[in-house]
């Protein structure tokens, strides 16, 4: 069937090569766009052009922009002394949703030494105060975090991470065991 259809079958192929995209939703993707509503397939790749031509990553903090600083490190009302670090700009989307951080972010990717030269120079130009890592809690981010407070120990600097432990609504039976134990660790009293 995909004789005479590779342009469709390409279109597919796409669509199944985002992340949390199966088979059988690229399918059906493609198909309302070929199919249903041409419209929003040209709206799609049109919107996709904009954005692969206009956002870039900001040079001050490295979280997606449309300009050479983002929004977030221009705002004069954010609290310059509280900074919130990140492995990804996708990350800053959500923890700005849940509206607990007034401080800015910076993203490390990677350690590189280029990375933590920009982090050290946003330190310094913000009077940065406290730290928070915002990182998927695993064994290998936390030698990442150690490695950063490391580096920064010259600072006097405050550091924190985020809590980790049982999700909410979720039964002690799926709960990984890392997981459940920083739970019991880092126990509050009621």
């Amino acid at each position: 069937m995909k004789k005479g259809l590779e342009k469709f079958y390409e279109l597919v192929e796409a669509f199944e090569s985002l992340p949390s995209v199966g088979k059988k939703s690229a399918l059906r993707l493609a198909y309302h766009i070929v199919m249903n509503d041409n419209y929003c397939g040209i709206k799609l790749a049109h919107s996709i052009e904009n954005a692969l031509r206009n956002i870039t990553k900001c040079t001050s903090c490295g979280c997606m922009s449309e300009h050479e600083i983002c929004d977030i490190c221009l705002d004069d009302s954010r609290d310059n002394t509280k900074l919130c670090i990140v492995q990804s700009a996708k990350d800053i989307f959500l923890i700005e949703e849940s509206k607990q951080f007034e401080g800015k972010y910076f993203v490390i990717e990677e350690l590189e030494q280029e990375s933590l030269s920009m982090l050290f120079k946003f330190i310094d130009d913000n009077e940065v105060e406290d730290v928070l890592f915002a990182i998927t809690p695993s064994i290998a981010n936390d030698a990442f975090i150690l490695y950063i407070e490391d580096k920064l120990k010259d600072k006097n600097l405050n550091f924190n991470k985020i809590a980790q432990g049982v999700p909410t609504g979720v039964s002690l039976e799926n709960v990984d065991i890392l997981s459940l134990s920083k739970a019991i660790q880092s126990r509050v009293k009621v």
